[in-house]
């Protein structure tokens, strides 16, 4: 196979932690097999007479802890020029992402590979789709009513409250019966009722760890990484101190797995993360899902390879076919 053009849209890379960060690991993967890294930021990318362009910098990683990368100066090329152009930046998702995502589709028309899918990472909010798979979800509201989210609470009994756009377990909250904050709560989440915001029934289970299960092209994996909280919060994001420990998948693992990865793969989403807790799929992460790092580092299974595989073989059979 020739030489494959990878390019990344990413936050800035200088403000990664490289020891945490699965962009970095995905970087390091592809230059090992040989892969000619670009890298842009949102600010990079633009469209002009139809055609998806991009002020690229010729990137060179390294796994260090000091000197992570180097960038050279910027090109401004066609997006359509790269062979795959990998979608990492992190959220907000407001409008400036999806904004991007529809240059990024001009991309994917010009003939490259973008993983994952434009199409998909406007259509699946990460909180929203779990909706798609009642089946596997806790008990869910998604509203912009306070009287409505009182009455989900009086039903429940303890609720998680949290925003639909948010990531990191930023503004996570969990309400329990007589909290005197709740009404303050729904108040900021639905911004006094003009902005939709996510209540599912509190799981117990978080104490034992929110599961973070990595799907490539929607296979199951062998391990999770399950992020314990510390006994001062409810939150299992390891940005906010969580502890990552590594889990075998249990059967009703598989079965979330089972249930979604073939919805994932049909829509595009060829690197995803759900997060369940206990045995309720909470989250499905598809901007910019984390963990493999920690999971290769704790089991040796080395998914940013197993990722470079399938984009790999995309290729070979796209270039099969023309």
């Amino acid at each position: 196979m020739t030489t494959i053009r990878t390019g990344i849209v990413m936050d800035p890379i200088a403000a990664i932690n490289p020891a945490k960060d699965s962009s970095l690991a995905m970087l390091l993967e592809a230059q090992q097999r040989g892969h000619e890294l670009v890298c842009f930021e949102l600010d990079d990318l633009h469209l002009v007479a139809g055609e998806a362009r991009g002020r690229g910098r010729p990137l060179t990683v390294s796994d260090s802890a000091e000197r992570w990368f180097e960038l050279g100066k910027p090109v401004d090329q066609p997006l359509g020029a790269c062979d795959v152009l990998m979608m990492r930046k992190d959220p907000p998702f407001d409008m400036e992402y999806i904004y991007a995502t529809y240059i990024l589709e001009r991309a994917e028309l010009d003939g490259a590979l973008v993983v994952n899918k434009p199409a998909a990472l406007r259509d699946i909010n990460e909180k929203a789709f779990t909706a798609w798979f009642p089946q596997c979800a806790p008990t869910t509201l998604i509203t912009r009513s306070q009287a409505e989210l009182r009455a989900f609470r009086e039903q429940q009994g303890s609720i998680v409250v949290k925003p639909l756009d948010g990531m990191g377990g930023k503004s996570i909250f969990v309400v329990n019966p007589g909290d005197n904050n709740a009404n303050v709560i729904f108040e900021t989440l639905t911004r006094d009722g003009t902005g939709y915001a996510m209540a599912q029934s509190y799981i117990p289970e978080i104490s034992d760890g929110d599961k973070r299960i990595i799907l490539v092209n929607g296979a199951a994996p062998q391990y999770a990484l399950a992020r314990v909280p510390g006994k001062d919060d409810n939150r299992g994001n390891l940005v906010m101190g969580a502890t990552g420990e590594l889990r075998e998948l249990t059967e009703r693992d598989r079965w979330i797995c089972a249930e979604v990865g073939p919805e994932l793969r049909r829509r595009g989403v060829v690197f995803a993360g759900l997060d369940v807790i206990g045995d309720y799929l909470t989250e499905v992460n598809v901007t910019s899902p984390t963990g493999i790092r920690e999971i290769h580092k704790l089991s040796g299974v080395n998914l940013a390879a197993e990722l470079m595989e399938q984009i790999e073989a995309e290729l070979h059979a796209r270039r099969a076919a023309a």
